[in-house]
């Protein structure tokens, strides 16, 4: 008779598992005021709104000829040119039966009610003939169509990427309000770990994932402490994960999270906090393990190199964009495309492949799909979302998830 106490628990789905951890995401409160020119990448503590109107009064899309569209019903209209007005200054009022020179983005002057381009008019000795009939406001950007004085441009937990700067900017923002950056320890657990430049001793592999996971956090905005490589023993790891729970907001380790012999960061973290999730039914990475040490959340990524990569994508990425107080969804972009190749055999597990989109729009899959082999992230342009028992016929539309929306 089988006891209750040792029948294993259902692994996670992946959903399952990010719906989880994103359910326990605190996220950071403190709040601080940064140049808006060095807002890129972070999240917006309170809603912004505008205090100007832009454009701020009608304004020209056109270089050409401000006029009135009653003096140009002929079709062939000559008007004496009565003014010249560049972007940035401020012309005269129009008087009937004339037509003013105007260049891109200068303010339409008082009496004018269109814009003809220049290349629909002939200019000579000072008079410009109009080979066109407009219509009132042809080529004029009205007053206020772009943002309206007192209307939010920009809302609480948006993420700043550099068009969300510039429309800061365009209304004059000098500073925003953003969340502060989060913490983030990491370290490395093994014995064969040796960094590039050392040599390699027999049994010995270079970090790759030192590199890889540093690259990832620093793309996402956080603030690294780097614990480096720690030996494999138990109370190493209990003392490492100590220090990295002290002023941190998250802690990120990279392999030890099975259940071998050398295996200790499950006990590790279960002496020191607790583990509250274990094992999801993903392919690669089925060993990841999230729980909290001290006041630090705590995730341990598999140790296999492309393991690693795929599970922080699926399930750090958005745990991280959480903590950072990031609003709104956090799925990323999908489209449906056909695969270039068959692949029979089924998984039980919700695999993630690596793959390519080729010139004809189709799906070309990595030959080599092992947790160990990096060189597949390197060569694809993404990552083909398998659903367990899925056999794949060639022609099959399958989902694909680039890596440029899982990167940043």
């Amino acid at each position: 008779m089988t006891d209750a106490s040792t029948v294993r628990k259902p692994m996670l789905s992946v959903a399952e598992a990010q719906a989880f951890m994103l359910g326990a995401a605190r996220p950071v409160a403190d709040v601080e005021l940064v140049d808006t020119m060095r807002a890129n990448g972070r999240v917006l503590a309170a809603a912004q709104t505008s205090t100007l109107n832009v454009p701020e009064r009608d304004n020209t899309q056109m270089d050409g000829y401000a006029v009135r569209a009653q003096d140009c019903a002929s079709g062939a209209a000559s008007l004496p040119v009565s003014q010249r007005i560049a972007a940035g200054h401020v012309g005269q009022p129009l008087q009937a039966g004339t037509a003013a020179r105007i260049f891109t983005g200068a303010l339409i002057p008082d009496g004018a009610d269109c814009v003809v381009m220049q290349e629909q008019c002939t200019l000579l000795d000072g008079v410009v003939t109009v080979n066109h009939v407009p219509h009132a406001g042809e080529w004029v950007r009205r007053q206020g169509e772009d943002i309206r004085a007192g209307g939010e441009i920009l809302g609480a937990g948006r993420r700043l990427r550099s068009q969300e700067m510039g429309l800061a900017a365009s209304v004059g923002l000098a500073q925003v309000p953003v969340l502060r950056k989060l913490r983030v320890a990491v370290f490395f657990t093994g014995d064969e770990l040796a960094m590039p430049g050392e040599p390699l001793a027999p049994g010995a592999v270079y970090n790759s994932n030192r590199f890889t996971l540093r690259g990832l956090l620093e793309n996402l905005g956080c603030e690294i402490t780097d614990l480096g490589i720690v030996p494999d023993s138990l109370e190493a790891t209990r003392a490492v994960l100590r220090q990295a729970a002290q002023g941190n907001d998250l802690i990120i380790t990279s392999g030890g999270v099975s259940v071998g012999e050398e295996d200790h960061i499950k006990p590790a973290v279960e002496a020191e906090g607790r583990l509250n999730m274990w094992q999801i039914a993903v392919k690669p990475g089925k060993p990841l393990a999230f729980g909290e040490v001290r006041d630090a959340f705590f995730v341990g990524l598999p140790g296999n190199p492309v393991s690693s990569f795929v599970t922080f994508l699926l399930f750090v990425r958005p745990f991280i964009l959480r903590l950072q107080g990031v609003a709104g969804s956090l799925a990323p972009r999908s489209y449906k495309l056909p695969a270039a190749f068959e692949r029979l055999k089924a998984d039980k597990r919700n695999e993630f492949l690596r793959a390519k989109v080729n010139d004809e729009g189709e799906l070309e899959l990595f030959a080599n799909q092992s947790s160990g082999v990096l060189t597949s992230t390197v060569w694809g342009d993404g990552l083909i979302d398998c659903p367990p028992g899925l056999s794949i016929a060639r022609g099959d539309m399958l989902r694909f998830i680039p890596f440029n929306e899982l990167l940043y």
